[in-house]
């Protein structure tokens, strides 16, 4: 099993490729980026990894949003990366952010998907009745309604069978203890007084029907950060990449090659 830095991790894609790291949302997995691997490894030598805390990695809860940051930087270290480009959905993104404004020379270029800067009140109360399911409903009440937070109703209905399917296995590997003091920290989270010093490449993709997080969010951070490319997919959920990733992936590519 692939290790680094106590973080699981999977490479796919020509050695020599520029390097791209992908930082999943709150679950953590590497998995998460299934739907996107093909069309990325044309182009890069993809690293997806899963969080500290979750999956294969080292299970010591490290709840605070930077610490994504942090241990992308010790795996890029572990791996004799100089630099690569890094694309994050979510708090992945935001735990990029945190790296591209602290660490800027080992960020090529930087994608954050459906992420944000501050807290907002939207995002926070979804986050205060996920934090109310798995607290009182436990686990399995959490797991079972976190495709309301992920994706469109319509894809819900026609992917049914199969989030029946994964439900089992996803309350069979949850980080329970991680993703409660993920949720804590990610409406803490607070970088937009920085992010005027962020020098490098930056796109923010929003989802125009995102159910977590509003496509403003990710308005706000265009504004606040030099040069930003603002792209807005107009379905898809708040996981746009899962539901909708022909278009996810045109996007990211026509950014990262560019």
């Amino acid at each position: 099993m692939p290790e680094a830095a106590g973080l699981y991790y999977e490479t796919q894609g020509f050695i020599d490729a520029p390097p791209l790291i992908l930082s999943s949302g709150m679950g953590g997995s590497a998995s998460y980026w299934r739907p996107n691997i093909a069309a990325l490894t044309e182009h890069f030598h993809v690293i997806a990894y899963d969080h500290r805390g979750t999956g294969r990695s080292d299970r010591t809860v490290t709840p605070r949003i930077e610490s994504i940051g942090d241990d992308m930087l010790a795996l890029m270290d572990a791996l004799n990366i100089p630099s690569a480009s890094i694309m994050g959905h979510a708090i992945g993104g935001m735990g990029g952010l945190a790296l591209a404004l602290d660490a800027p020379a080992r960020v090529d270029r930087l994608v954050v998907v459906n992420g944000w800067g501050q807290p907002d009140p939207y995002t926070a109360r979804c986050f205060d009745t996920r934090l109310s399911l798995l607290r009182h409903g436990g686990v399995r009440d959490y797991v079972h309604a976190q495709p309301i937070f992920l994706y469109p109703p319509q894809w819900i209905s026609d992917h049914h069978a199969e989030l029946e399917e994964e439900e089992a296995a996803h309350i069979a590997a949850f980080p329970a203890e991680m993703v409660e003091q993920r949720i804590l920290e990610a409406v803490r989270f607070d970088v937009m007084e920085r992010l005027a010093k962020l020098v490098v490449p930056t796109l923010l993709l929003a989802s125009g029907d995102d159910g977590l997080v509003p496509p403003g969010c990710s308005q706000s951070l265009a504004d606040a950060i030099p040069g930003a490319r603002l792209e807005t997919m107009k379905w898809g959920g708040h996981a746009c990449n899962v539901t909708d990733p022909d278009t996810f992936n045109a996007l990211i590519l026509d950014f990262l090659r560019s």
